[in-house]
């Protein structure tokens, strides 16, 4: 099969009522984590809570919830058919390289939530701070590993300033097919600067990591907001980011109405 073959059947896979629907499942799906993203990062700001303030905590507090692992399953196909839409996306669409390369971006985020979520289905979940402390020792144990940390943690302070960005310019609306009204869009503004502001957050311990060569320095979301938490005002911080997340929630929902599939 050539590449004009795959990309015509990128296309129909693209066009299918079916992939629309999954992908509107997954943005759902999206919108139930964080739902239960922004109940732990409450527990850790006024109780105290040990679990991981972030996917994975989401989604062990979701298993652990009445009918929860049903739900987890569902939550699976929902981020494995927006996977799939945005490979079709990134192979089918007649987008810039730039367009081609986010899209196959999310799809392996996407990928990895639903492979996440079928872990904690089936009973064998593992903390996102675990992984990302591993991946940066691995990384951190080749030459050069450093500046390979450090560039990650560009990354994702370019992908927080992004979400900041988007949010406040409400550039996530050209991501659905007509306005959604203000209870939609309030939403969303709030829930892409929250999102942002912990992905800044997780990016700047990557840099710090790299700083100081500690690994251990490097946690994902989770020692994100546990070191918001620590700064002064630090339940209020996490409050607000909380808050954050549920609007976020509210624009997920939103957007598997609204979304341009």
């Amino acid at each position: 099969m050539n590449s004009a073959d795959m990309t015509r059947v990128a296309r129909r896979v693209n066009d299918h009522p079916t992939t629309g629907a999954l992908a509107r499942l997954g943005y759902v799906a999206s919108g139930v984590l964080h739902l239960m993203l922004a109940l732990v990062v409450v527990q850790v700001a006024w109780f105290g809570s040990v679990t991981s303030a972030d996917q994975s905590g989401a989604l062990g507090a979701l298993a652990s919830s009445p009918g929860g692992r049903a739900a987890l399953w569902v939550v699976a196909v929902g981020f494995a058919g927006l996977a799939v839409w945005q490979v079709s996306e990134a192979v089918g669409t007649g987008g810039g390289a730039g367009a081609r390369v986010k899209a196959a971006s999310k799809a392996v985020l996407y990928a990895a939530l639903a492979w996440t979520s079928v872990q904690f289905a089936q009973g064998a979940p593992r903390s996102s701070g675990e992984q990302s402390r591993d991946f940066t020792a691995e990384l951190m144990s080749h030459q050069g590993g450093r500046f390979a940390v450090a560039g990650v943690g560009a990354v994702v302070l370019g992908v927080a300033a992004y979400h900041v960005h988007k949010g406040w310019t409400r550039g996530f609306l050209r991501d659905l097919r007509e306005h959604p009204g203000r209870f939609v869009v309030a939403p969303g503004r709030l829930g892409y600067v929250a999102k942002g502001v912990a992905l800044g957050v997780v990016g700047a311990l990557f840099v710090a990591a790299a700083w100081h060569a500690r690994p251990d320095e490097a946690g994902g979301l989770d020692a994100a907001l546990r070191t918001l938490g620590d700064q002064p005002f630090g339940t209020a911080l996490l409050t607000v980011v909380a808050a954050g997340f549920v609007a976020y929630a509210v624009y997920s929902f939103g957007r598997a109405r609204y979304a341009r599939t």
